[in-house]
């Protein structure tokens, strides 16, 4: 009997994909729950298992080919035997025998790509796996060479080899550039800036990381912070918290604040729901989580949509100062930056201060440049005295 393998139903947001790669060939024999192929969408990759046990009778779409929920992938021959002899030893099976280690994952399995950590949770059969995922498709990249008459060269150089590559941008690098571009062209943003003497949240941190380590079994970082004090400014300003939706206003009474992770694939922004009801411990712990699964990419695909509020930190490469971009529809993105000793005024003194430039872009249709100072300033506020934050002052 032929059993159809179908895409799986995605979500909402993402309408199609583009099939990454295929772990069977056509005649190789399949088990029941055993992944047959990648699917790459905007957001996440998608492992697509075996739906029962047979032979791969037929593949109906190339690798690249783009994909709906619904379409149907490939044939199962459940009643076929593969080529290879039946009286053959395991061991001269390597096929069937490397994917029996393995537990088997249902299917869907969503996965993010791996964050610029290294993966060592992975096992090395699946390192070796999602190293693969972003190397560039075959067909290989066209290369042009170019040398020999090459006039603007400095003399001595007109022989050597100039090359281009060409290379396919994959479906979340294609969706960040859209969303990017969408943000520039249906907002009106805007960026303010302020800076923030980080002494006193340092000196908190080294006074209590010890005992706070200890007790929740995660480190005192400082997302945690700026966490706390956005979710407390975003309820004194919710014009920050909000988004426009056509002619109207849409007003959010939580804060679901993204957390934006860098990843060798592009940026994916996990959210923290309800933030503002959140524990400092209860925040380190999820950013903790959410770096965690990034690297062993086992986020899913409802824990990056939504959102109304997102925090950008550049400042873990070095970024001094920028103007993040806004993630639609959202109304406000919070840009962090590199802590830097500076001298400052501080009583009529000049003094060196650990110092971070804070940027806020927002949407100036409906956020007025007061409230977005203001939403600065009180952010900076809190981080400059955090016992607001625990008396929410």
């Amino acid at each position: 009997m032929m059993i159809e393998v179908k895409t799986p139903e995605m979500s909402e947001s993402v309408q199609s994909g583009a099939l990454l790669a295929w772990r069977k060939q056509a005649g190789d024999a399949v088990r029941r729950d055993e992944t047959l192929l990648e699917l790459e969408t905007d957001k996440v990759i998608l492992e697509v298992a075996a739906p029962a046990d047979g032979v791969l009778a037929e593949i109906r779409v190339p690798v690249g080919g783009e994909v709906k929920a619904g379409d149907v992938l490939a044939l199962i021959d459940t009643e076929a035997r593969a080529a290879a002899s039946p009286e053959a030893p395991p061991a001269a099976e390597p096929v069937t025998a490397s994917v029996a280690t393995p537990e088997p994952v249902p299917s869907p399995l969503p996965r993010t790509a791996p964050d610029s950590v290294v993966a060592a949770v992975l096992p090395p059969s699946a390192r070796r796996e999602h190293a693969r995922l972003d190397a560039p498709e075959k067909p290989q990249p066209a290369v042009v060479a170019r040398g020999g008459d090459c006039p603007p060269c400095p003399k001595g150089t007109e022989s050597l080899k100039r090359e281009e590559r060409r290379v396919r941008m994959s479906r979340l690098r294609q969706r960040i550039a859209e969303r990017l571009k969408e943000a520039q062209n249906s907002a009106a943003m805007l960026t303010t800036f302020n800076e923030i003497n980080m002494q006193p949240v340092m000196d908190l941190r080294a006074k209590y990381q010890e005992r706070f380590q200890k007790e929740h079994g995660v480190k005192l970082g400082f997302m945690s912070f700026f966490t706390k004090a956005a979710c407390q400014a975003l309820k004194a300003y919710p014009l920050v918290n909000a988004s426009v939706d056509g002619r109207d206003i849409l007003y959010h009474d939580f804060c679901d604040v993204g957390i934006a992770v860098s990843s060798e694939r592009g940026l994916v922004v996990p959210i923290l729901r309800n933030a503002e009801h959140m524990s400092f411990s209860t925040v380190e712990k999820q950013i903790a989580n959410f770096g965690r699964r990034a690297n062993s990419l086992e986020l899913g695909l409802e824990e990056m949509e939504g959102g109304t509020f997102t925090i950008s930190n550049g400042g873990v490469f070095g970024s001094l100062l920028s103007t993040p971009i806004l993630n639609p529809p959202q109304s406000g993105v919070l840009g962090l930056h590199k802590i830097q000793d500076r001298p400052i005024a501080e009583n009529g003194q000049v003094v060196i201060r650990p110092m971070m430039y804070v940027a806020l872009s927002y949407d100036h249709r409906i956020v007025d440049g007061r409230e977005a100072v203001s939403f600065l300033k009180a952010v900076k506020d809190a981080l400059e005295d955090p016992a607001r934050l625990l008396l929410e002052l």
